[in-house]
């Protein structure tokens, strides 16, 4: 592999800052396909990829434009991981009914049934759900991802592991603890799902 022509990644971020729109320019260039390979291999729709990869770069400008990045020498890998939670957003955002299949193999989250007959309900399984997100949130940020990418992208653990750069044991070990503090959670939120589906 030839080694990169130009200045380091580095040195065009310390340009910039310093008022280089020039400087940005390259790292744009240098990198925009690559994050735009990355993101499309995850939506698979060139649109909404194209969306994303102008959100990836505004993040990158916004984060180096409040001197909050601190990742020197880390640029390629800082703005991958960018690319990668902004596609993965876009699917938590847009699919509003997740199927999420608990460590013991049932699905705990399409088991909660409604009948779609009133407002009421209607207003009770869409509450149901928002809660579901939040705690999806409030996971660590590895096992978010591997749940997301799963469950809402539909991608195979080996497509996880390739996607997030580890093994597929380690994917299948963030999946499990994922799944085991979703229901900790749920447990202590006092879900009322189905104690006979899912006892204890």
């Amino acid at each position: 592999m030839s080694k990169r022509n130009g200045p380091k990644d580095s040195e065009l971020i310390s340009q910039y800052r310093g008022g280089s729109e020039v400087a940005f320019e390259m790292l744009v260039e240098r990198y925009q396909s690559r994050v735009f390979t990355t993101i499309y291999l995850i939506v698979k729709d060139r649109g909404v990829a194209e969306d994303l990869l102008q959100d990836v770069f505004v993040k990158v400008v916004q984060t180096l434009s409040s001197d909050r990045y601190s990742e020197e020498g880390k640029f390629q890998p800082w703005l991958m991981r960018i690319a990668h939670n902004l596609a993965i957003d876009h699917f938590r955002k847009a699919k509003r009914y997740p199927t999420i299949i608990m460590e013991d193999g049932e699905n705990v989250f399409n088991t909660l049934q409604f009948a779609d007959v009133n407002i009421e309900d209607q207003k009770i399984k869409e509450d149901t759900l928002e809660m579901v997100r939040k705690l999806i949130d409030e996971l660590p940020e590895s096992q978010k991802q591997v749940l997301i990418m799963r469950h809402y992208m539909d991608l195979s653990f080996q497509e996880i592991a390739e996607q997030t750069g580890v093994s597929i044991n380690t994917a299948l070990g963030r999946m499990r603890y994922a799944l085991i503090n979703m229901r900790k959670k749920l447990k202590q939120l006092n879900v009322a799902y189905d104690k006979t589906i899912y006892p204890k």
